[in-house]
């Protein structure tokens, strides 16, 4: 997974600082024909790395990104009241990426209130897959796996089992438990290639577990650098006590170890 990072920091659930303690990850879809994902996400002047983001995901020429907050309208105040932590969607040059958008603990503005009096906006990270005209199978497909590893990878980093009730849920799912608002998210789309809830949180698993649907093969990390960042914390403490020798920076690491060391970490283990 190709994950960057564009913080909304204009946006007015950013600036609003709240934050919660993640218990789980709901996914949304757009609900709009447009996968590209500067139609949501745009760097502002003091985003780290403006010029490289803008060149990697393109330019909204509309300014109707939401890295922004409301505006007056014909003297009324329009808040954008929406904001994810996340999107999974097309870069400028048709690859399939994911961006975070707001600290993966802050709290966001993306499920609205539930039949319960209760939100996920209190308890899960959230992220939204752009959606298209819903017919294309190999964008599917590639936005499905991004999404399953953003997942993986957000599971991994906060301790949580993709298989528990009410952690890895969508929009749709939210409702049906009282704690989101009635949209159909994501059943209007997965069932149209055959996946379920159920076959995302199966894949999110496999990945956890460094197998997915598309290579059931061990992956190996050559270099500290090659690590992904959820789990380059571990493995450096792994390095530092002599736990971890390689050659010439050469660690070949397998990515089951590195599950291992990040579990050992966070017992406290290897301070």
């Amino acid at each position: 997974m190709n994950l960057l990072t564009c913080i909304l920091t204009e946006n007015d659930c950013y600036k609003a600082k709240r934050t919660i303690t993640p218990k789980g990850v709901m996914v949304h879809s757009t609900g709009a024909n447009n996968p590209n994902l500067r139609r949501y996400v745009q760097p502002v002047a003091a985003t780290p790395g403006r010029e490289e983001l803008l060149a990697a995901l393109g330019v909204n020429p509309n300014g109707n990104d939401w890295n922004r907050g409301g505006q007056w309208i014909n003297g009324k105040w329009a808040p954008l009241n929406a904001c994810v932590h996340g999107f999974v969607g097309k870069l400028a040059d048709g690859s399939v990426a994911a961006v975070q958008t707001l600290p993966w603990n802050h709290r966001g503005w993306h499920a609205g209130d539930g039949t319960s009096g209760k939100s996920a906006n209190d308890t899960h990270i959230s992220f939204e897959i752009c959606e298209d005209g819903l017919t294309d199978p190999v964008y599917f497909a590639q936005a499905y796996q991004a999404a399953a590893e953003l997942t993986a990878m957000l599971c991994t980093k906060y301790n949580l089992d993709p298989m528990a009730d009410r952690v890895v849920i969508c929009h749709q799912d939210g409702y049906r438990l009282g704690i989101a608002s009635n949209h159909g998210d994501v059943y209007n789309w997965f069932p149209k290639f055959g996946k379920t809830m159920d076959d995302f949180r199966a894949e999110v698993v496999r990945i956890m577990n460094g197998k997915s649907e598309e290579d059931d093969d061990m992956t190996y990390y050559k270099t500290l650098a090659d690590v992904p960042a959820w789990y380059k914390d571990a493995v450096q403490k792994a390095v530092n006590k002599g736990a971890l020798n390689g050659s010439g920076g050469v660690l070949n690491v397998s990515e089951d170890l590195c599950r291992t060391l990040t579990v050992l970490d966070r017992l406290g283990k290897l301070d």
